[in-house]
């Protein structure tokens, strides 16, 4: 089986130590490809390079809306140039986070809307973080229509789920589907459409169950994927391909 992990953040500080042979242990365990977002303007330039370094890693550039006060104003012109200049293969991690008190709204909002334009104009799909604040996403993405991409992380309701799939979004759901307290995503994950679906670990943070309070790491997607087929009774291997194949649609990703 090859597996997508769809959001994972290898390029960071917690990695620095043994990237190498964590990329080693995903290889061996089917993880092929990987899709990295940025959270700020700073980590753009190295997230590139270790894209064009390592095969089977793909960029996403973006502002993440808890980052606020590190972004500055010449960050969303730098992005153009850089969308123009390397192609990555979406706009991300972007959103809405009303989960966190006192985090400007009104500022992330606007971050939010000129990001989707970048990724409009250079028909790009888009990776988005949203916490607590879907409805808002939601009316934000029917105005300013995207390609399409991936609703990271999902725990909206299962309407929600389904005007993003109206919208030519994708799902995300990786380690939080490995614990059995989660009943609400593990619904979610068995009674949404399998075509709206895609694995993914955030690494390294949401860890699966089974390393809890360490840090996550994309070699344990095979995890998710397990979760995945125990709430849905379906054989590994089939979810393995179809949500694979879910990745590839929405991301425009050559087949492996």
């Amino acid at each position: 089986m090859e597996l997508i992990d769809t959001h994972c953040h290898l390029d960071v500080a917690e990695f620095d130590v043994d990237r190498d042979a964590v990329l080693a242990r995903c290889r061996a365990a089917g993880v092929t490809r990987i899709i990295i977002p940025a959270i700020d303007a700073a980590g753009w330039e190295p997230l590139l390079a270790l894209c064009a370094r390592e095969p089977g890693l793909y960029p996403a550039l973006g502002l993440h809306p808890i980052y606020l006060e590190q972004h500055r104003p010449g960050d969303l012109d730098t992005l153009k140039t850089l969308v123009a200049t390397h192609r990555p293969l979406a706009i991300g991690e972007i959103g809405l986070d009303y989960f966190i008190e006192n985090l400007d709204r009104e500022r992330q909002q606007t971050l939010f809307e000129a990001q989707l334009h970048i990724a409009r104009d250079a028909d790009l799909p888009v990776i988005v973080h949203v916490r607590k604040a879907h409805d808002q996403v939601l009316k934000t993405l029917r105005r300013i229509q995207v390609r399409g991409g991936i609703i990271h992380a999902f725990n909206g309701s299962l309407q929600q789920g389904e005007q993003y799939l109206d919208l030519g979004f994708r799902l995300g759901f990786g380690g939080t589907l490995t614990y059995e307290g989660s009943k609400r995503i593990r619904r979610l994950a068995r009674d949404l459409p399998l075509s709206a679906i895609v694995l993914e670990t955030d690494a390294p943070d949401i860890p699966v169950a089974s390393h809890r309070g360490e840090r996550n790491s994309p070699e344990y997607l095979p995890e998710c994927l397990a979760a995945l087929a125990e709430v849905r009774e379906e054989d590994a291997a089939f979810l393995a391909a179809a949500t694979g194949r879910n990745a590839e649609a929405v991301l425009g990703l050559v087949e492996s």
